[in-house]
């Protein structure tokens, strides 16, 4: 059996996840990071994108998550989220809106630096859109 720790998803609005997991996968803007007991501490920035998480008993849970940051400890994760909500419960309409701010945010953009930033937000929300 592979070694457990405690990760904990963590939105605005509330607790979503408190529990001894086996492997946690998080989108960090560096790019997908798979997170298991033991791993070298480590602070990085969440991009929108599906964290998965298997849990001791074999399952694997999904959530939505709009940013943020990840703590991660060789005895535990800490996700604090902008945003977040399992794929299950996820409202294609408010993700739908998200898409077309986004899009304004590009278009409205005071400067070059703004412009490239919003459109990064808004590709990897069309990206998070395909993969839920």
């Amino acid at each position: 059996m592979a070694n457990s720790f405690n990760f904990e998803l963590v939105s605005p609005e509330r607790l979503l996840v408190s529990e001894e997991v086996t492997e946690v996968v998080i989108p960090a803007t560096e790019g997908e990071m798979t997170v298991m007991a033991l791993h070298a501490p480590t602070m990085t920035n969440i991009k929108p994108g599906v964290v998965s998480v298997k849990t001791v008993k074999g399952q694997v849970e999904r959530y939505v998550v709009f940013g943020g940051f990840a703590d991660i400890l060789p005895t535990g994760c800490t996700l604090l989220a902008e945003s977040a909500v399992a794929v299950a419960d996820i409202d294609r309409a408010n993700l739908t809106q998200r898409i077309r701010n986004a899009k304004e945010d590009v278009a409205d953009a005071s400067s070059d630096q703004a412009r490239q930033k919003a459109q990064e937000y808004h590709d990897q929300l069309v990206v998070l859109e395909a993969a839920v």
